[in-house]
């Protein structure tokens, strides 16, 4: 399939309901850039972590991406279907999955002045072409004007058991009751809190995967993509 001019599909939603699988697969069948924004907040959160920068100090948060500025580069053959890295450092997805990080990101997320550089950042991507991107503000806040917007969402359950499978996946252990508290938490925290919250953008479509296999939503959102171009 030939590259739309400047296609920009949101895709939003709360942790586990299957963003990452679905945007990096969708942007593989048009041919065009994915990106992972949860990502950045994860490495932002481990690399204060690493530093000892204070997790709600918004201002010191900043000043650590200024001096490490986070970088995304579009590589297949990684897990994540990109790398990441700041100062010359590449994360891995244990590290961005870790506990430790999981338990501070939506801290981390939530400064004010983490969210401007990090949207500024994500704006930049998609300002030099057609993009793929996957986080909890990209239809209302990053992309507003973004043509194809999706909310995907999916049952506390589905959502516990493909995190599980993830975190297994890159070797992290994991607990089934602790995990389903963690991500009601985090559903908690993104949607309460006062910068950019996490929402359903008006013009969204809005997609429950619970019961639908990734292929089957990428059919789906490609659906909308060409509907759009006509």
């Amino acid at each position: 399939m030939n590259e739309p001019t400047r296609l920009h599909i949101a895709i939003d939603g709360p942790a586990a309901a299957g963003k990452t699988t679905v945007a990096r697969a969708t942007a593989q069948r048009l041919g065009i850039l994915y990106l992972d924004t949860g990502a950045m907040y994860r490495a932002l959160a481990s690399m204060a972590l690493r530093t000892g920068t204070e997790v709600d100090n918004g201002a010191a948060l900043a000043r650590l991406l200024a001096i490490a500025p986070i970088e995304v580069r579009l590589d297949d053959g990684a897990q994540l279907g990109f790398r990441i890295s700041a100062g010359g450092r590449e994360f891995d997805e244990s590290e961005l999955l870790s506990n430790e990080v999981t338990a501070i990101v939506s801290v981390v997320a939530a400064q004010p002045e983490v969210r401007a550089a990090m949207v500024g950042a994500q704006r930049r991507i998609a300002g030099k072409g057609s993009v793929v991107m996957a986080g909890r503000d990209i239809g209302t806040v990053v992309m507003p004007d973004a043509p194809v917007k999706i909310y995907l969402t999916a049952s506390l359950p589905t959502r516990v058991e493909r995190r599980r499978v993830q975190l297994q996946r890159s070797g992290v252990d994991v607990d089934g009751h602790r995990l389903a508290e963690e991500i009601e938490e985090r559903d908690r925290l993104d949607r309460t809190r006062a910068v950019s919250p996490l929402t359903a953008a008006a013009d969204a479509h809005v997609i429950d995967s619970s019961g639908i296999d990734a292929e089957k939503v990428v059919d789906a959102i490609c659906a909308f993509v060409a509907e759009g171009a006509k």
